[in-house]
């Protein structure tokens, strides 16, 4: 029983729980990271190459149609798909550092501990045993 109770107060604890949200939310936004780079960004850069930039590929060997009509045997690196998701990582990224970042503005700002109050300085004490010497 032991064990259960320590797992249970291990699994509720405010920092795993936030985790989990922020993991379930960031995939949920990368779906629409995905959706945006896909739909929106993906055709406009695809109107530079005149074809869709996900299908953008070097084909290093030509494949041959079968009787479907389908391409076989062909082997092409596809870059096009690569750099969609290069830039969906980006725009995750960049959205990331803009939540933490305000985050952290928002942050209540630690206020300075007091300094604690200053002695007389070595200086001052030496004068001060001098002065008392020459009475």
């Amino acid at each position: 029983m032991g064990f259960l109770k320590e797992f249970k107060e291990f699994a509720m604890k405010g920092n795993l729980v936030d985790i989990a949200v922020g993991f379930v939310m960031g995939a949920a936004f990368k779906e629409v990271v995905s959706s945006f780079t896909g739909g929106i960004v993906s055709p406009l850069i695809g109107l530079l190459f005149k074809s869709d930039f996900n299908d953008l590929k070097y084909v290093i060997t030509e494949g041959t149609p079968n009787d479907a009509g389908e391409i076989v045997g062909e082997i092409a690196v596809l870059y096009g798909s690569f750099l969609t998701n290069v830039i969906d990582f980006i725009i995750v990224a960049f959205v990331m550092f803009l939540i933490v970042k305000g985050v952290n503005k928002l942050k209540k700002k630690e206020e300075p501990a007091p300094e604690a109050p200053k002695g007389p300085t070595q200086e001052e004490l030496l004068a001060e045993i001098r002065d008392l010497l020459k009475k």
